[in-house]
């Protein structure tokens, strides 16, 4: 659940890219501008400075769907660290495959604990749907129905929002008319009890809010879940977290895709979204079929007419 930032100390391969002062990151980020796509930073959806949001939007709309797929995306960083400014290569990468895409702040410890940051990412998202009610927005014929994705910890975030009603229904938001899916990677679904020590005052160490785990809602009619984890992780377990909800969902009769990416790690497993890291596996496959399962495309639009 670290930063992406420990994203570049794990690589043991393009050192010359920090030459001339300047951050691995940056330069992903830089170069991820090899896709063209339509970008509209800092959208604000609250008074704090920190909730604002950037909308990543396909060069041309989407000519594959009915409506065109929408992802929030939340990033990780232990709830204690952390920028959309950070993940400019995951928005553009998924924007160019054709999804209109969210990156939202959140606020972040010590500032805050839970549940304040599931607060903000519903509060994002009920923005995000009047944002995209504007007319401009149309020509996207933008879909009523979100995917939720995050990574680490931002892949909690998007799991709560997606399973866990109150949070969504809170924000003024239809749960029930706002989820059209769930994708994780590496996500910290099962936490309890936490070892690691920034993440324990996030949640009241040692006396957890009860019920503020993912896992915790799995009984309930869910919309389908990708779940996609690292070949190898030393920080998330895969097993207590991953697998588990990967398996409670199913066990409840949920639909739950669990897949490993091989030849990534915990945090490399989102570094596949680059266009400068390239590894074994892919998350792009993956995901790409996901929505084609979820979402109806044209093809089977007009198929189905009467």
């Amino acid at each position: 659940m670290k930063s992406t930032k420990t994203l570049f100390r794990t690589l043991k391969v393009l050192p010359i890219l920090l030459l001339g002062g300047c951050s691995a990151l940056q330069v992903v980020n830089s170069l991820s501008k090899i896709y063209t796509v339509d970008v509209k930073e800092n959208l604000s959806f609250g008074e704090h400075p920190k909730l604002k949001y950037d909308l990543y939007l396909p060069d041309t709309p989407n000519q594959e769907f009915a409506t065109t797929p929408v992802i929030v995306f939340f990033y990780g960083g232990s709830w204690n660290r952390g920028d959309k400014s950070e993940y400019e290569f995951v928005g553009r990468r998924l924007a160019s495959m054709g999804y209109i895409t969210a990156v939202p702040n959140y606020r972040l410890y010590p500032e805050v604990k839970y549940p304040d940051f599931l607060e903000d990412g519903a509060k994002s998202i009920a923005h995000l749907k009047t944002e995209l009610g504007k007319q401009e927005y149309q020509k996207y014929k933008p879909s009523e129905k979100y995917i939720m994705m995050g990574h680490s910890a931002g892949a909690y975030n998007a799991a709560m929002l997606a399973l866990d009603a109150r949070w969504l229904n809170g924000a003024g938001v239809s749960h029930t008319d706002s989820i059209q899916g769930l994708i994780g990677l590496a996500g910290a679904y099962n936490i309890y009890p936490i070892k690691d020590t920034e993440v324990r005052p996030v949640f009241e160490h040692p006396n957890y809010p009860p019920k503020s785990q993912p896992i915790d809602y799995v009984k309930l009619p869910h919309p389908p879940t990708l779940i996609l984890a690292p070949e190898t992780d030393t920080l998330v377990s895969v097993e207590r977290n991953s697998e588990a909800l990967h398996q409670a969902l199913q066990k409840a009769g949920n639909a739950s895709t669990f897949q490993s990416v091989e030849g990534t790690d915990h945090i490399t497993l989102v570094g596949t979204l680059s266009p400068l890291l390239f590894f074994k596996g892919s998350t792009t496959k993956p995901i790409e079929q996901f929505i084609k399962t979820i979402y109806q495309t044209k093809q089977t639009a007009q198929t189905s007419k009467p």
